[in-house]
């Protein structure tokens, strides 16, 4: 038995996980099902994009034994590089899973490693269902113990959480016991960065890629005798005062076990920050009013939380920036009735009707609306005026997509993304992970 003294969050959580078994995260199966479907699908989406690609060049001369896939794509790399190219293709296209708790992308950094090392050694989808799960719980607990202060201050965070979930992950898999559970946790802490600058940009990407790729690194690390602090995280000199301020210890250990945060996991409708999925929405039912009268238009106000204009109120120089900006959702949504991959892609960004409808858009600040609201005002040089509130956008707890959204989102993204990759064949395979004795047969294009 360990003594008091070394007694931390790192303790709390490794023997938490460490004594969890998977008819103790059962009830949790279907969601987790539903969210490494969306990492499929966002994965397979950006699978031949210049950033999957070019790291791939980079990584390849690098790589050691090639046991593991890159998802939507012929090569395979070590477990690690695969790690760090899957969690990069997940995130790309801003169209990932979201916990709107912390705006924390749980599968990313989480799926990636779990899948990669599982492929690499031969584990079962039961054992990587167990180990998702649990991983994504750390992940957004020590997301929620210093949110939103963490984000605030340019903590891109899920970049920084997702590392200790994906190494709470991959120890799970490994059947580390609980001192070396703690000990990834631990080395894991020492490995967590990623900063809100850098969101405009494939940069941002890296982070979340490096989460996904140190967190394995961090179990395999535990495993040889690796040894850290079990208050790595909360300790005076620990992560979380070094990247934000005091955490809500509450809400970082209190009441593990009892409810899942991966049962509050959201899932995106369009490929945009999750902020805007309102003004989107906005637009849509305001377009049905004008009936087609956007020639007519003198000016669009977006009103919302400081949080949405914060992240939004931006110029839009790429496609990029066009995923994070209230100018473009409102565009597009207004003018084309749709807010797809192909809207935020170059070829739509610098259209000249979209560009001209962008410049009609005003951003504007009311504190009254809670984050994820969007009020749209539309005026015609007629002079008539027209409003549109949405309070719940699609896509969130109280207007989730179903599984058959799910299904047709990955199916969209293996043919927008070219990737060489049977849809319905990894459809079949996620939704029977947990009848699968080796999860290899999921990670191949074909057969």
């Amino acid at each position: 038995m360990r003594q008091v003294e070394a007694q931390g969050a790192g303790t709390t959580f490794a023997d938490f996980v460490a004594g969890t078994a998977w008819a103790d995260v059962a009830a949790q199966e279907h969601e987790a099902k539903r969210s490494i479907l969306n990492f499929f699908a966002t994965a397979l989406g950006s699978a031949n994009d210049p950033a999957v690609t070019a790291a791939l060049r980079t990584l390849l001369p690098f790589s050691g034994a090639a046991t593991s896939a890159v998802i939507g794509r012929p090569e395979r790399l070590d477990a690690m590089g695969a790690s760090f190219l899957n969690a990069v293709s997940a995130n790309l296209l801003d169209f990932d899973d979201t916990h709107p708790d912390t705006i924390i992308h749980p599968a990313a950094p989480v799926a990636a490693p779990v899948l990669a090392l599982a492929q690499a050694r031969g584990f079962s989808g039961r054992a990587v269902l167990t180990a998702f799960i649990l991983g994504v719980e750390i992940e957004c607990r020590v997301g929620n113990a210093v949110s939103p202060l963490h984000y605030a201050r340019g903590w891109h965070i899920t970049s920084t959480c997702g590392v200790f979930g994906a190494a709470v992950a991959c120890a799970k898999l490994l059947e580390l016991p609980a001192d070396q559970i703690s000990n990834a946790i631990g080395i894991a802490a020492s490995q967590s960065a990623g900063i809100v600058e850098n969101l405009p940009s494939a940069a941002k990407n890296v982070s979340v890629g490096n989460a996904a790729r140190n967190g394995l690194f961090a179990a395999l690390l535990a495993a040889e005798g690796y040894s850290a602090s079990p208050r790595a995280i909360e300790g005076p000199l620990g992560w979380a005062r070094a990247m934000g301020d005091e955490p809500d210890m509450a809400r970082l250990t209190g009441g593990l076990g009892k409810s899942w945060e991966i049962a509050k996991n959201t899932y995106k409708p369009y490929p945009a920050g999750i902020v805007f999925h309102a003004v989107i929405d906005a637009c849509f039912k305001l377009r049905t009013k004008l009936k087609r009268r956007i020639d007519d238009i003198e000016s669009i106000t977006v009103q919302g939380s400081a949080l949405l204009l914060a992240r939004g109120d931006r110029p839009v120089r790429n496609e990029r920036d066009a995923r994070v900006s209230i100018h473009h959702c409102a565009a597009i949504a207004l003018l084309l009735g749709a807010a797809g991959v192909p809207e935020f892609a170059e070829a739509t960004v610098f259209r000249p009707d979209i560009v001209s409808l962008r410049q009609k858009v005003t951003a504007a600040l009311d504190a009254s609306l809670p984050d994820g609201v969007a009020r749209l005002i539309v005026r015609l040089h007629s002079g008539e005026a027209f409003e549109e509130i949405v309070m719940d956008a699609k896509g969130s707890l109280a207007d989730p997509l179903s599984d058959r959204d799910i299904e047709a989102k990955l199916r969209d993204g293996a043919r927008l993304g070219g990737a060489d990759w049977d849809a319905d064949r990894v459809i079949d395979h996620v939704w029977r992970l947990d009848t699968l004795a080796d999860v290899s047969n999921l990670m191949k294009s074909h057969g």
